[in-house]
Parts: C-alpha cells; sequence; structure tokens
C-alpha cells in the first residue's frame, strides 16, 4: 500500500527556511544518514515525489549542494509559472488541485511510497486532500523567528516514533483523519 509522508527538516520554532529560502541553519547540523529516520533508508521506499515550485527553484539552483537533480523517481512540481527544465529529469509541471493529478502519482509511484518533498503549503493542500499518511520531522535546534512555515494549515497528528540522530529530534507522525 502506498503511503504519502511529508519528510522534511524544521527549526525548533517551525520554519523549514528562511525568509529568503535560504537553507544555512539545516546544513551546519550534524547528522547520521544511516541512523534514525535517516535518508538513505526513506528514499529507498520512495516511487514519486511532490514538490512545490520554491523547492523546485532551491535544489534547481544549488546544484552545488545537491550534485545536481538528485531524484530518479518522476516529481510533479506543482506551480503557477513557466520553470525552467533540467535536462534528464523527470518532471511533469502541474497546478490546481493535487487530487487531480494524484492517480498518475499513484500509478508512477507503482506501489512505493510518495514523498511531499516541500513546501509546507503543498504539504497542507495534500493532506486536506486526504492524501497525506504521515509526517516525518527532523527538529533541529536553531530558532529563525521567522521563514517558510513548516505547515500552512491545521493538522492533527498522533506521535508514533521518536528518536535523536545528531543534532536533530527526529519524529514520526501519523496524520489524524476525522471520522464520519
Amino acid at each position: 500500500m502506498t503511503r504519502t509522508t511529508y519528510y522534511v527538516a524544521s527549526t525548533l520554532d517551525g520554519f523549514i527556511a528562511d525568509e529568503h529560502d535560504a537553507l544555512d541553519w539545516l546544513f551546519r547540523q550534524q547528522i547520521d544518514d544511516d541512523g534514525p529516520m535517516g535518508y538513505p533508508a526513506f528514499i529507498s521506499g520512495i516511487g514519486a515525489l511532490l514538490m512545490g515550485s520554491t523547492t523546485y527553484e532551491w535544489v534547481r539552483t544549488h546544484d552545488d549542494v545537491a550534485g545536481g537533480w538528485p531524484y530518479e523517481q518522476p516529481c510533479w512540481v506543482f506551480t503557477h509559472r513557466d520553470l525552467p527544465r533540467i535536462e534528464g529529469a523527470d518532471l511533469r509541471f502541474a497546478s490546481g488541485d493535487v487530487a487531480e493529478v494524484w492517480p498518475e502519482v499513484l500509478a508512477a509511484a507503482g506501489g512505493s511510497g510518495v514523498w511531499v518533498v516541500g513546501g509546507g503549503g503543498l504539504a497542507s493542500q495534500v493532506a486536506a486532500a486526504g492524501l497525506l499518511d504521515e509526517v516525518i520531522v527532523s527538529i533541529a535546534p536553531v530558532a529563525l523567528g521567522a521563514g517558510r512555515p513548516l505547515l500552512t494549515e491545521a493538522l492533527d497528528l498522533r506521535l508514533v516514533d521518536l528518536a535523536r540522530n545528531g543534532d536533530f529530534a527526529c519524529a514520526r507522525y501519523d496524520v489524524v483523519r476525522p471520522t464520519g
């Protein structure tokens, strides 16, 4: 069964980037890739990605950090503007309701997971559509005071796992869906 996960790093005060979309705070932290809730184990179970345009632009323009387009999986980029393509990347640009492309996303995932890469607005849209199953957040010991929020809408969660990985407090939550 395909699970949809918002896998993200956040500051202690709930921001995924500063007000200039910078991630300097993130790269100063120590983490063990093979430790609890580490990236290699997570990405190995992912078959498709959803990404907001700001996240896409950050990855595209920071190939010195990410080593070029780092994903082999098909990626849906949600945007309301024309964005440059990255040669060799399996990109599908979409706008509007995530539910409209959801059957195509599930088919591409082929039973593997779907990763909501970012940002908080897109993750909130996926949750509001009832499509988000879990949130895995690695919380850095940093407070920014302002920036891009972890989520932009209210969401009820249930803690299912908690661990320390280097400088991060890592938490896995199931999304609590309303009944009735």
